[in-house]
């Protein structure tokens, strides 16, 4: 009960929709707006403590395989030959238990929210490089 009254409260971390009502025709709607008829919501700002894509250090890696035994998703898969990880994205549920398990912090979460691939392969990490 006390989630809900909390959620209610909070400013929303998603656009409700492009304009103010739903257009017969977004294809229209967005011509509008490019000719300045209509005004179309600002984009959200990342909120704080934002899940998006996971970010992957090969480097600072150990293979110590902790986070594969906390994800819920089997969204992480061990490379036994080269003892190191690649996370798939599209599986992912972005819960940070792999994050929050790591020995050597060489997950993190990124501020990236956009996930969506035609190629499967794209949606696979396997090294984002030093952490920022």
């Amino acid at each position: 009960m006390i989630q809900v009254l909390r959620q209610g409260t909070q400013e929303n971390a998603t656009n409700p929709f492009l304009a103010p009502h739903l257009p017969d025709n977004l294809t229209e709607a967005l011509e509008a707006a490019g000719r300045g008829e209509i005004s179309l919501h600002p984009p959200v700002t990342i909120p704080p403590h934002f899940r998006g894509r996971i970010g992957y250090d090969r480097e600072t890696c150990i293979g110590c395989k902790l986070c594969l035994r906390v994800c819920p998703a089997n969204a992480i898969e061990h490379l036994p030959g080269e003892k190191k990880i690649q996370i798939h994205v599209d599986r992912c549920c972005f819960c940070e238990q792999c994050v929050d398990v790591c020995p050597v912090s060489c997950l993190w979460m990124t501020d990236q929210g956009l996930n969506s691939s035609y190629e499967r392969a794209s949606e696979i990490v396997t090294d984002s490089g030093k952490r920022l």
